[in-house]
């Protein structure tokens, strides 16, 4: 019996034995994210490697930071010209100048007009100055030639002796031949106006229509957009944005339709409307194998029957294209009577000299420039200023 007690009592120690090792063991293996690191009362030595790189890189910083201090502050961008209305104390913002915005095409006719500058004689280095000049803001070679040989007809006939006199002959020569255009936006009475745009992809129809609505709509007039370039990608879409912000109606077509339908459609929807001008883009590419010209020819035709009157037939060139435009407009004026020119992009281009090209070669005026973003930078041509501009 005591045998039995005895090992009775064994069995009980080695059993809780066995319990609190296998306690011992989880305790052992839990996962370090439940047990807490032990607190250090200090630091562990720092590696002197990483201290002298810490010293390196603030050192750079510090030299970075004094830099920028040392600096001169930033020349804020001009604000616009403005004006207070002394009535009703509301900003009005004015039109902005040409020889504000010509700086790169007056750039291209400084250095000969400075050379010619207090010149005491015209010897032939003057002249080929003067010609270098002059194609170089792409007036072009024809152009150029015409208005030398002009030039020194006025020199003979004058007694034209000097630099400085050569330059003011040279400023009449261009108002001259930049005069008697009309460069008037023309409007009817008899229904709606109707102006098209035409010109390739990416000179800016679509953004100079939008602008000459809100100018329009500023004026009183009811305005409404056709969206004859149906086979541009999204060209519906920019310009739906553009009536939006102009205040202006729409008419669109299914993306790939006939052009001359979706013009034809606006022309009736203004003229049952009441609408006062009718601003109509086209196509300045085509996916289809009709001749581009073709389609041009058939939209004018179009345009112009019903209620609606065509009074503006507008090709919108990219002035920094320089002479590329001048072929454009060639081919567009062959298929369709352009009536005037507008030209985008005028104060981004060395170039300006393209303006006296178009006149000359085509006699076809530049009614409208664009120099900005803004609504207020698309404006009428004005010649005088345009010469003033360059020569400033």
């Amino acid at each position: 019996m005591t045998t039995l007690l005895i090992v009775l009592a064994v069995i009980v120690v080695l059993g809780l034995g066995a319990g609190f090792a296998v306690r011992s063991r989880r305790s052992v293996i839990e996962p370090p994210s439940t047990r807490r690191a032990p607190f250090v009362d200090s630091e562990p030595e720092p590696d002197a490697a990483m201290v002298a790189r810490d010293e390196e890189v603030r050192a750079e910083i510090e030299a970075e930071l004094l830099e920028r201090a040392a600096a001169p502050a930033p020349t804020p961008a001009p604000a616009p010209d403005v004006a207070v209305d002394a009535v009703s104390d509301s900003v009005v913002v004015e039109r902005p100048r040409l020889r504000d915005r010509l700086g790169k095409a007056r750039a291209a006719l400084s250095g000969a007009m400075g050379s010619l500058a207090g010149r005491s004689r015209l010897d032939d280095e003057a002249w080929d100055g003067l010609e270098e000049a002059l194609i170089l803001a792409d007036v072009g070679v024809a152009s150029t030639q015409e208005l030398l040989e002009s030039l020194r007809g006025r020199v003979r006939s004058e007694g034209i002796d000097d630099g400085d006199a050569l330059v003011e002959a040279l400023k009449g020569e261009l108002r001259a031949r930049l005069s008697g255009f009309d460069r008037d936006l023309r409007l009817t009475d008899d229904g709606p106006t109707v102006w098209l745009f035409v010109g390739v992809n990416g000179v800016g129809k679509t953004t100079t229509i939008g602008k000459l609505a809100a100018q329009q709509t500023a004026e009183g007039r009811r305005v409404l957009l056709a969206a004859g370039d149906t086979f541009r990608a999204a060209a519906a879409e920019q310009l739906g944005m553009w009536a939006d912000r102009s205040g202006a109606e729409i008419v669109r077509g299914a993306e790939g339709s006939d052009p001359s339908a979706v013009i034809h459609d606006a022309v009736a929807a203004a003229g049952a409307r009441g609408v006062d001008v009718v601003l109509a883009d086209t196509a300045g590419r085509l996916h289809t194998k009709v001749n581009l010209m073709e389609e041009l020819g058939k939209v004018r035709r179009v345009a112009d029957r019903g209620d609606g009157t065509v009074t503006e037939v507008l090709l919108v060139i990219d002035a920094t294209t320089g002479q590329n435009g001048l072929v454009q407009a060639h081919q567009f004026s062959e298929a369709v009577d352009v009536t005037g020119v507008v030209l985008t992009k005028l104060d981004g281009s060395a170039k300006g000299g393209i303006v006296i090209a178009i006149h000359d070669q085509l006699g076809i005026p530049v009614k409208v420039v664009g120099v900005g973003e803004g609504i207020g930078d698309l404006m009428p041509f004005d010649a005088d200023e345009y010469v003033d501009a360059l020569f400033a």
